[in-house]
């Protein structure tokens, strides 16, 4: 069963590709179809093949032959791989509230990545689908859950004063919303990892020379990244703590 999770999540990574292009651009993930960004032209379904069409085709557009990026292939192995382990972790159905989840999780991660922005309308998506399972499913207590989210929405808030801005606002209220999800016992442990990996790659980042003490480096990637290791081993990492 875990390999058609994994084929059917290529198809879903190919789908947030789109939305990681068109929501920083303020475009409709709808319409129009997927086209090259550079010639314009409407891509053929035999183009649109996850993984697949980006090799046969070279990693070049068949009408103008420009280079396509790697991160659409990327995306979509890097999806499947995130859905295949939450079905693992989880099993059918329980796994699809998790991927619902972090599928916007990843177009977070991306565009943050690319662009430093984590836009507000994903942010809300995330709350809103958040607040709903909290009604629906209460998988933990309300108080755990408030308390998480104004935990992790101050803790951040009183960073970006302290900092004077080094914490940016779609920070501040994406680790509020990953506070509702987790509860505040969990989200420790996850802001935890989150400086960890992000001290660890910035500290390497400048001993090699590739960015400078004040370049800004995307918080929110870390806080992704974080949010899955916790969701799969979290329960393993308190555990052994």
């Amino acid at each position: 069963m875990w390999w058609l999770v994994f084929l059917i999540s290529l198809f879903v990574g190919s789908f947030l590709n789109v939305c990681i292009y068109r929501i920083p651009r303020g475009e409709s993930v709808v319409f129009p179809p997927s086209a090259c960004p550079g010639c314009g032209r409407r891509l053929r379904p035999c183009e649109l093949i996850p993984l697949l069409s980006f090799f046969l085709q070279s990693a070049r557009c068949r009408g103008c032959g420009s280079a396509v990026s790697w991160r659409y292939p990327g995306v979509e192995f890097l999806t499947a791989l995130v859905f295949t382990g939450l079905f693992l972790r989880f099993g059918w159905p329980d796994f699809l509230f998790q991927a619902v989840f972090y599928a916007v999780l990843l177009v977070i991660f991306f565009i943050d990545l690319e662009h430093q922005i984590i836009p507000n309308r994903l942010v809300l998506a995330l709350l809103i689908y958040t607040l709903l399972l909290r009604f629906t499913e209460p998988t933990i207590p309300w108080p755990t859950a408030l308390w998480g989210g104004l935990l992790g929405g101050g803790l951040f808030l009183l960073l970006a004063v302290v900092s004077k801005g080094g914490m940016g606002g779609g920070d501040i209220k994406l680790v509020s919303v990953l506070g509702l999800w987790f509860g505040w016992g969990h989200l420790l442990l996850l802001l935890f990892l989150a400086f960890l990996a992000g001290g660890l790659l910035g500290g390497l980042l400048l001993a090699l020379g590739l960015k400078k003490r004040k370049d800004g480096i995307p918080f929110g990637p870390f806080l992704v990244l974080a949010a899955f290791v916790v969701t799969v081993w979290g329960e393993s990492i308190l555990g052994w703590y």
